[in-house]
């Protein structure tokens, strides 16, 4: 009896360090080498793992980065800071990156843009979205439910009073999240010097506007026209006027001869 569980245990100890010896080959064998930049990249990131650079998290783009070739200058978090160090890495020359910022796109909170109907489903922007096109009567507006606000992964959002979300500049790193998440569009990311920009994105026109949004464009182009802004900083795109120079004095005389008062002006004081 002894001698059977003697070799029993001699059989199993020899199966278990046959299978040992194979598994220490098959690791060496089949080892997959992890380019060191890659992990010096990642140690570099933030670890925020916000996915704004459109990779599946920090160590995700740390390995594009190294072996697709992608652009260093994505992690929005980073900054310049984070674009030098993974450049130094490469071993390649950096490329500033012009700080940008998020802003909301509409100005019609619920006195200035009401709702149709009452809505009482899922606090969630995207599902409030599929019934009747949402209860906003304007059909571009913000739905108000804080869909943007809760996806962002640094609390640089928070939802005000009147219905509409705020950003907190100060925390914002530009990641995009919020923009990828507003089913309508209204979010936004322009340079940190930019002081004026437009708080709306409705494609409609004058008295469509007019009937659901008392502070929405209503596509007249008085903005665009060269009296009033005659370095050409603001062009007409269909419906909307988009600025494509950021001459502070023209669009500030834009800001005063807009009829609705669709332009906003940021205090950029608090962000030098």
């Amino acid at each position: 009896m002894d001698i059977v569980i003697v070799s029993s245990i001699l059989a199993i100890g020899s199966l278990g360090l046959l299978f040992g010896v194979g598994l220490a080959y098959a690791s060496k064998k089949f080892a997959v080498e992890v380019d060191p930049k890659i992990e010096r990249i990642f140690d570099e990131l933030p670890g925020a793992n916000c996915g704004g650079c459109g990779y599946p998290g920090c160590s995700g783009y740390a390995e594009a980065v190294v072996k697709s070739g992608a652009d260093m200058t994505l992690c929005a978090p980073g900054g310049d800071a984070v674009i030098q160090k993974i450049a130094d890495i490469l071993g390649v020359e950096s490329t500033a990156k012009q700080a940008k910022v998020a802003v909301v796109q509409c100005r019609g909170n619920r006195e200035k843009a009401p709702d149709r109907f009452q809505y009482d489903g899922v606090e969630d922007c995207s599902a409030a979205q599929l019934i009747m096109g949402g209860a906003k009567a304007c059909v571009y507006g913000c739905l108000g439910l804080g869909s943007c606000v809760r996806a962002c992964p640094f609390d640089a959002m928070e939802m005000g009073e009147d219905g509409l979300p705020i950003v907190l500049e100060d925390k914002c790193t530009a990641c995009g999240i919020c923009v990828s998440t507003c089913p309508r569009g209204i979010m936004a990311l322009i340079p940190v010097s930019q002081k004026v920009f437009l708080g709306c994105v409705s494609q409609d026109k004058a008295k469509a506007v007019k009937s659901v949004c008392s502070v929405g464009c209503i596509g007249c182009s008085l903005c665009a026209k060269e009296k009033v802004t005659p370095s050409g900083s603001i062009q007409m795109e269909g419906n909307l006027p988009k600025i494509v120079k950021t001459n502070e004095e023209d669009l500030m005389t834009a800001v005063e001869k807009c009829p609705t008062s669709s332009f906003v002006v940021r205090d950029i004081e608090k962000k030098k």
